[in-house]
């Protein structure tokens, strides 16, 4: 039995959440948790909230045993990008894309 969670449009670029997300894969939930809690990024906090869920999530639906919990996969792919200009001289404008991701993480005993 497996039980997941997932954040959807968070304002973080994919590339920055997946270089994360390695740290925690196939460990138990307690290491990942300690893992996150100490690594410098702001991906880690958000990927840390969502690990979490996917743990509350196994715990109370599924009736799962919280120290048995290992992370089967962590994934983040690309949401939507929200696209907006800045002015430039001679009276152009420069577009530029802030990138959003949808940070899965699935657990399972």
């Amino acid at each position: 039995m497996q039980a997941y969670a997932i954040a959807k449009a968070v304002r973080i670029s994919p590339y920055k959440v997946r270089q994360v997300l390695p740290l925690i894969r196939g460990k138990k939930v307690g290491d990942a948790m300690m893992v996150l809690r100490y690594t410098p990024k702001k991906a880690a906090r958000l990927v840390e909230k969502v690990l979490k869920s996917a743990v509350a999530n196994a715990e109370f639906n599924f009736g799962m045993d919280v120290e048995k919990l290992k992370v089967v996969e962590a994934k983040a792919d690309q949401g939507p990008s929200m696209k907006r200009f800045r002015p430039a001289s001679m009276g152009r404008a420069h577009a530029y894309v802030h990138r959003t991701s949808h940070i899965t993480v699935t657990v399972a005993e």
